[in-house]
């Protein structure tokens, strides 16, 4: 049977698949559109399998806020390279997922991933998404933020990385400026008191260690460290670092004068943790070279 133009395009336009992979597709039916897409929909499903166990460390943060803006989600949508993460079917699929994520409120990914939208379900959705670009795409994690009776502000820096502050009380731009400085300085506390003990001691135990190399009294030495842990502390937490727009002031010090109180907070960086695959191109070259000498 002869396969027209018209009936490659259209099964192009549903699958976004290529040319000749939709000719062949549409020849294996006889020219059975469905069949053919069915088809191409299971094979294409079963490569997305496949691709599950590459690295994928490249991506972009999409963000969700709630029309009274006092819900939102941060949700990392992960690819391999950073062509795709620009390519319009992957950004429109993680805005996609983080809306689903704000209107669901599922639990975690692996809930995210089995909400239904618009008939299929996200994860089967990412699956054809990975047979039509060619990579592996994870919903890696999301972020939820909730302002209860005050405000939340959200910021995003380019793609890659996205930030949110709720705030109770304060000026009008305070959650905005706020979302910016955690963009920037990455806060891993909000403030001292929620530093885990553990990491306490241990840092306390490795700054004891540095100040006994200088030889002083155990009194003085004890002084030292105290001193020291407290700079650490204001370092890693959002209360205690400079503010960005203010050096000459502490985030606290900011929230006093305003009598605000920072409820919740949230940084997503696309890749954050992973690691990724080290490619030595030099070396590869050389490789390829001595295979074929």
């Amino acid at each position: 049977m002869a396969i027209s133009a018209a009936l490659v395009k259209e099964l192009r336009e549903r699958t976004g698949a290529g040319m000749m992979e939709c000719k062949k597709a549409l020849t294996a039916t006889d020219g059975d559109i469905d069949a053919a897409a069915d088809n191409m929909r299971r094979e294409g499903l079963a490569k997305a399998d496949k691709k599950a166990g590459r690295v994928a460390a490249e991506g972009r943060i999409a963000t969700a806020v709630s029309d009274d803006k006092t819900v939102a989600v941060l949700l990392e949508a992960n690819c391999e390279t950073d062509f795709v993460g620009k390519n319009d079917d992957f950004v429109n699929f993680a805005e996609m997922a983080a809306q689903a994520a704000l209107d669901n409120a599922p639990a975690d990914a692996d809930a995210l991933a089995a909400i239904e939208v618009d008939g299929e379900s996200l994860d089967a959705k990412r699956r054809a998404l990975v047979a039509k670009l060619g990579e592996n795409i994870t919903i890696r994690r999301f972020r939820r933020i909730e302002a209860g009776e005050g405000k939340l502000d959200v910021y995003m820096h380019g793609a890659r990385i996205g930030s949110a502050v709720a705030v109770l009380g304060g000026e009008s731009e305070l959650a905005r400026d706020l979302a910016m400085h955690v963009a920037a300085t990455a806060p891993a506390h909000l403030s001292a008191d929620d530093v885990p003990q553990e990491r306490r001691d241990a840092e306390k135990e490795l700054l004891m260690a540095q100040a006994r190399d200088s030889g002083k009294p155990e009194d003085i030495i004890e002084k030292m460290v105290e001193g020291r842990l407290r700079k650490y502390l204001s370092e890693i937490t959002l209360m205690g670092q400079p503010f960005v727009k203010d050096p000459d002031m502490t985030v606290e010090k900011l929230c006093k004068q305003q009598n605000a109180t920072v409820t919740d907070y949230a940084r997503v960086e696309v890749g954050e943790g992973i690691e990724k695959k080290q490619e030595d191109f030099a070396a590869e070259v050389k490789a390829q070279a001595e295979k074929t000498a």
